[in-house]
């Protein structure tokens, strides 16, 4: 899903309606704007995340995730027989010491409490996913050759 043409929707409107008053206010409006240009994808991004999650409530299996690509979002439904979880008669037999920054802690404690689980599991079921997943296989050396018209 690309997110530009919504936010230049709103980036339009919001110039339109701050032309309809006199030279000051059409000023007024282009700076108001640019700061929602800036801020509309995060918060756009934001809104999609909590339909996900009401959504996940009506689904009898598996969850929605929000994933991105650069700066736009996708919707990809995720089967809990296809993510392998974590035994829970598995001992834990290992530690591992983690440096994260405080943002990055702050989020993953954000994440762990919308699914109502501990950030450990959340962290064991993340890390399990990610590494049960194929990985890529290398590229075969071809090129796409040709040319382009503007």
């Amino acid at each position: 899903m690309k997110i530009a043409p919504h936010v230049d929707a709103l980036r339009s409107d919001l110039a339109a309606a701050a032309s309809l008053g006199d030279p000051r206010a059409a000023e007024v409006g282009e700076r108001l704007a640019e700061a929602l240009a800036r801020s509309a994808p995060l918060r756009l991004q934001e809104a999609l995340g909590e339909a996900l999650l009401e959504a996940n409530e009506q689904l009898p299996s598996g969850h929605l995730e929000l994933r991105l690509a650069g700066s736009d979002p996708g919707i990809v439904f995720v089967d809990e027989e296809t993510r392998p979880a974590p035994a829970a008669d598995e001992p834990s037999a290992a530690r591992l010491t983690l440096r994260l920054p405080e943002r990055l802690k702050a989020q993953l404690e954000e994440a762990a409490a919308r699914e109502g689980v501990s950030v450990n599991t959340w962290l064991v079921r993340a890390l399990s996913g990610a590494v049960s997943r194929p990985t890529p296989t290398a590229r075969s050396g071809r090129r796409l050759v040709g040319y382009g018209r503007t």
